[in-house]
């Protein structure tokens, strides 16, 4: 099934009898998500991932986005920080794992032209489903409407049909974001202690400048 801007399902293209699912898109904010329990980065030693913010830039560099856009979307409502909002001036944005995820999964939808309250609404989605569910997630567009999927069939059946023109393995996003925030410094959200990762471009850096 699909969904529309308002979050409405329309009809049902031709598919496998286990979806494609609809993606019920409710008011913004209405539902939370639990605290997420899913390992992130190779970090021996880190808290558990609900207790890991990142913070803007991080957030920024593990998604591929500018802080411009963070920003603007965080103002907007579109995709707020889920660890801690910034109340009042000198607070700092903490993201979570999944934040940093849905980011990213925005960034290519605006890039290939989805509708944004159909961005809305597959964002809304993303944040109310498990986060185990989301590695087995594909995204499907036709630029107008999203689709769920979690299985190949259903894949090749919105193809089929003529409802998918491109697709977005949520697993894929995962494993980029997972690798990129694991070199990437976190917080820890209780104590505010700064968690610091290995990152080879800091390495490579500071070899160039002990050869100068």
């Amino acid at each position: 099934m699909r969904i529309t801007g308002d979050g409405t399902t329309g009809g049902t293209p031709a598919r496998s009898e286990a979806g494609p699912y609809p993606l019920h898109g409710g008011a913004v904010g209405a539902a939370r998500r639990q605290p997420e329990s899913t390992h992130v980065g190779p970090v021996s030693g880190d808290p558990e991932p609900e207790q890991i913010g990142y913070r803007g830039p991080t957030a920024c560099a593990a998604a591929g986005i500018t802080y411009r856009q963070l920003d603007y979307w965080a103002r907007t409502g579109l995709v707020e920080p889920s660890v801690r909002a910034a109340h009042a001036a000198g607070t700092q944005r903490l993201y979570s794992f999944r934040d940093v995820m849905v980011l990213k999964i925005v960034k290519r939808f605006l890039d290939t032209g989805v509708a944004l309250q159909n961005i809305r609404t597959a964002v809304q989605h993303l944040h109310d489903r498990d986060l185990a569910d989301l590695e087995r997630m594909t995204l499907m567009s036709d630029g107008a409407t999203v689709y769920e999927c979690t299985s190949p069939d259903q894949v090749v059946s919105l193809l089929q049909g003529g409802q998918g023109v491109f697709g977005i393995a949520v697993g894929v996003v995962w494993r980029d974001v997972e690798s990129a925030l694991s070199q990437l410094h976190g917080e820890r959200v209780d104590t505010g202690e700064t968690l610091v990762r290995h990152n080879p471009t800091d390495e490579l850096a500071a070899r160039r400048n002990r050869a100068v």
